[in-house]
């Protein structure tokens, strides 16, 4: 007879989520490009309640995360996982909101402070920020 793993799952409050995803790490984009869905890995920071990364100039995350139109920005959802296969445990925290660009030159000088961090070569001077408008999350612990 096979035991089945009993698990359980917990729903997360935003602030335990934040708590979570606060160190910073790596974390997927996900959004609508020229090219239909698309979920992109990049390095992040949270920094004041929102996510901050870096990206290239004229990549995918810089060209298809504009609206066109001004002071309007892009909707994505954003997520961060941590799995332990070995103890079938892990969490997941979700993050929608609008993603905008960071131009004023002020405000790049200050994303420079953050550390974010990349692990991708080449240029990596364009930063995105995230701004949380829903979050979510869940975990999930064997039972004991």
């Amino acid at each position: 007879m096979i035991k089945e793993a009993r698990a359980d799952l917990e729903e997360l409050d935003p602030a335990q989520c934040l708590g979570l995803i606060a160190p910073g790490g790596v974390g997927r984009i996900a959004f609508v490009s020229r090219y239909g869905l698309i979920v992109h890995p990049v390095n992040y920071r949270l920094v004041h309640g929102t996510i901050l990364f870096r990206t290239a100039q004229g990549g995918l995350a810089d060209e298809d995360l504009r609206t066109g139109i001004a002071h309007a920005d892009y909707k994505v959802a954003f997520e961060v996982d941590h799995l332990d296969d070995a103890a079938r445990e892990g969490w997941s925290v979700l993050i929608q909101g609008p993603a905008h660009h960071l131009e004023n030159p002020a405000d790049v000088e200050s994303a420079w402070g953050n550390g974010v961090d990349t692990w991708a070569g080449g240029p990596r001077d364009h930063f995105v920020r995230i701004t949380p408008v829903r979050v979510t999350g869940r975990r999930i612990r064997q039972a004991a």
